[in-house]
């Protein structure tokens, strides 16, 4: 493939791939019979949107597009159950993971509950002591004192902590890929079993949940009961879709789109005083969503107390939100901290096992369990290849996994499991967990990249920038990015759309803060843009383009509007450049 605008190797060592000659022509249609900008036809060819799907497309609706929850297996079974509990009066437990799309189900079934005038228990696991997942200590606690538990974002393959809840009744509703046999649940609510259709497998464990709640709700309709406000739901839904890094495709599009609107109205005491603390000031946006408020929430879980995520997302009160809030910020604080002592350590680790092959992996004794996670999405993103991080201790480690697009890792780590080179393993399409002895960890690694290897994981080189076309400086007004926000929300499989401004040439370069780039560019004697490339003087780009003068230039990257000071303009977020 030619490099698009002849550029093989930027600034920062990537080649440019540009949209192929059949996505052009396809673009270009749709502008003749759309009338839309050239540049959001690109996005939406890319998207494989048709003529005449373009209009639902650009406004995804969740009456459109919301899936009848009775497609799910055992979702009748599971409805009855909560609804005949609530009825009867019965203790209920939610037991749910420590992570954002863990915290976000548990506090949408007690959101809802409350609502109908029943309080349930939470339980969440403590990541070092129980680990994920449901454990029979916990379980049969519970059972001892609760009539139902509901298992949420976890307990797919909990077969022996489930059969250990003896004298109550589990409900699990879930989307981690589930195994060969079902654990002995009452129902097990999942789009990934097994037995599933697979249709639905993009939806986060709180997209299951929701559907459970629509269920629920539309059984109460027909017996003359109103049910809760479930649209007012959808920001905890939203917020679990973009930080669980679920595919925004489908419901979920729709799911994002409303609730980031609902988000907006800043109703729920939790996410507002999480968006106050974290100066969140403009509308919500999906990088709020997994850049600043997940990783808050997700804190608690990696190395505070497990259970504040989910405290902070289901309370009712304003002052405890403010509390547990703030306690949050704190510990996100410290997480970076250590994320970044491990990060550079796991870095040079897999640089010195070479970086080129299917699988990027790195393990270590005293690494902390909490970050493990994260850090491996930092190397999948350094690397463009699916990514494991390891904490050792003793004779065991557990790990932690992160994939790219079209490479399903939770399904190879399961079937390493089956295999018996890990001691347990699950997941789902982008992410997984894993537990391994010590003596097989080479062998483990060895084999799961040659499992990722037959997906066709590490054949995108790891420099690879992929544009979508090209934009001169005087095209990038408030206009035509409000029109390609539009085609968003953007995230996982809807990359958000970037652009090359070519021949370009620098008016000002400067570094601002400790290593941030703030740049002015234009055409000569043309319309001026500026642009800000973050963490640019952490790499080559920001002491390259400092120094650059007035020489033509390629630029890259997505063109946004900044509401600083009170005054909307267009910016270029830089990600490359490249000499023209």
């Amino acid at each position: 493939m030619t490099p698009f605008l002849g550029v093989a190797q930027s600034l920062t060592g990537r080649r440019w791939v540009g949209p192929d000659v059949e996505l052009d022509r396809q673009a270009e249609a749709l502008a003749q019979v759309t009338r839309l900008p050239p540049a959001l036809c690109s996005v939406l060819a890319r998207n494989r949107v048709t003529a005449d799907a373009v209009a639902d497309f650009l406004a995804p609706s969740l009456r459109a597009l919301l899936p009848d929850p009775m497609r799910l297996r055992d979702m009748e079974p599971a409805a009855e159950r909560l609804l005949a509990a609530l009825k009867a009066r019965e203790k209920i437990a939610v037991f749910a993971d420590y992570d954002v799309d863990g915290g976000a189900s548990a506090a949408l079934l007690l959101t809802w509950l409350r609502a109908m005038g029943h309080d349930a228990t939470l339980y969440i696991p403590d990541r070092i002591d129980e680990g994920y997942g449901p454990n029979e200590p916990a379980m049969e606690a519970l059972a001892r004192d609760h009539r139902l538990i509901v298992c949420v974002d976890c307990g797919t393959l909990s077969h022996g902590p489930v059969a250990a809840a003896r004298g109550a009744d589990v409900v699990i509703v879930d989307h981690h890929l589930g195994g060969e046999t079902l654990p002995p649940a009452l129902a097990v609510v999942n789009p990934n079993r097994q037995d599933e259709s697979g249709d639905l497998g993009h939806l986060c464990a709180a997209g299951v949940v929701f559907l459970l709640l629509v269920d629920m709700n539309r059984r109460l309709r027909v017996a003359g009961v109103a049910g809760p406000d479930l649209m007012a739901m959808l920001d905890l839904v939203a917020l679990a879709t973009v930080a669980d890094v679920a595919p925004l495709i489908g419901v979920n599009r729709a799911f994002v789109r409303q609730g980031l609107k609902v988000m907006g109205q800043r109703l729920r005491p939790g996410l507002v005083a999480l968006s106050d603390v974290a100066r969140v000031d403009t509308a919500p946006t999906p990088y709020h969503l997994g850049y600043v408020l997940g990783p808050r929430v997700n804190a608690g879980g990696r190395i505070g107390a497990a259970d504040l995520g989910a405290r902070l997302l289901s309370t009712a009160d304003p002052i405890e939100a403010g509390r547990l809030a703030a306690r949050l910020d704190q510990l996100n604080d410290d997480r970076r901290a250590i994320e970044q002592a491990v990060r550079d350590e796991a870095l040079a680790q897999a640089e010195r096992r070479g970086l080129d092959g299917p699988l990027v992996w790195a393990a270590a004794e005293g690494w902390h369990p909490g970050v493990i996670g994260i850090v491996a999405a930092r190397l999948k993103e350094a690397t463009n290849r699916p990514a494991v991080v390891i904490a050792l201790d003793g004779n065991e480690g557990k790990g932690s996994g992160r994939s790219v697009a079209g490479v399903d890792l939770g399904a190879s780590i399961q079937r390493l499991a089956a295999e018996g080179l890990l001691l347990k393993g699950g997941g789902h399409r982008m992410a997984a967990g894993l537990t391994v002895a010590r003596d097989q960890l080479e062998a483990a690694m060895e084999r799961l990249s040659d499992l990722l290897g037959r997906q066709g994981a590490g054949q995108g080189g790891a420099g690879d920038l992929r544009l979508d076309g090209v934009l001169m400086p005087g095209a990038a007004t408030i206009a035509l990015v409000e029109s390609l926000d539009s085609a968003g929300p953007f995230g996982q499989a809807a990359p958000a759309p970037r652009f090359a401004f070519p021949s370009v040439t620098l008016s000002d370069a400067r570094r601002i803060g400790a290593n941030h780039l703030r740049i002015r560019f234009g055409d000569l004697g043309g319309p001026q843009l500026e642009g800000v490339a973050f963490g640019a003087f952490d790499g080559p780009l920001g002491p390259a383009l400092e120094g650059a003068g007035r020489a033509p230039i390629h630029l890259a990257g997505r063109v946004e509007i900044n509401s600083y000071g009170g005054r909307n303009r267009v910016q270029l977020r830089l990600d490359d450049a490249a000499w023209a």
